[in-house]
């Protein structure tokens, strides 16, 4: 069976560096087949440093579309020790994060969202519909708004079981090998296998 995992080896940043798991395969299929698709590196986070019985998992894939934009999607899961080698995943939240826009990009969206904000801009600030004032905003100050939010923006889902009564999709998960440079795991229920290296620690 394997000595018990370590939860302080287990914690931190793991580089994905193979997988037989379908939902990544037909991922990484789709980015080599379409040139307006690119999938970066992919890495698996493990927030249980200071747990005994479980943690937080993310999932986390750098991808791109080519001169345009680049963003970052992340899986969140729960995750409880339920045997010596075993956890169960509770998946909560999916996220898309840290959107860098190309210049290109910024040229088409910022036009296109300008007469709204400007409308939003002129109700807020000016005490006299069609006071002066309000032609004195600058249209670059309100493009670099506009910008601004895109780059920060987060969408969030949760993520639900359409089973009555079940708040979120759960799985099992084995840990087959662990040490502190190479992580050995598998989705059981014919998931895939994945094989992971130790990487420097990823902020999100």
């Amino acid at each position: 069976m394997g000595a018990p995992l370590d939860m302080a080896v287990l914690d931190g940043t793991w580089r994905l560096q193979y997988t037989s798991a379908p939902d990544v395969v037909v991922l990484l299929q789709a980015a080599a087949r379409l040139p307006f698709f690119q999938v970066g590196q992919i890495f698996q986070k493990f927030e249980c440093r200071d747990q005994l019985r479980g943690g937080v998992i993310r999932n986390v894939v750098r991808w791109s579309i080519p001169n345009l934009l680049e963003a970052t999607l992340v899986v969140s899961a729960k995750f409880d020790i339920v045997s010596v080698r075993n956890i169960y995943l509770q998946f909560e939240e999916i996220q898309v994060q840290d959107i860098n826009i190309s210049e290109l990009l910024q040229a088409v969206i910022a036009p296109a969202l300008l007469p709204r904000s400007f409308l939003s801009l002129q109700q807020l600030n000016s005490p006299i519909q069609g006071s002066p004032d309000v032609l004195q905003f600058s249209k670059l100050d309100q493009d670099h708004q506009i910008l601004q939010f895109l780059r920060t923006f987060r969408a969030q889902v949760p993520v639900r079981n359409p089973g009555i009564g079940r708040r979120s999709v759960g799985g099992l998960y084995y840990l087959s090998y662990l040490d502190q440079n190479m992580l050995l795991g598998r989705a059981v229920g014919g998931g895939g296998v994945f094989v992971f290296t130790k990487a420097q620690p990823l902020e999100l």
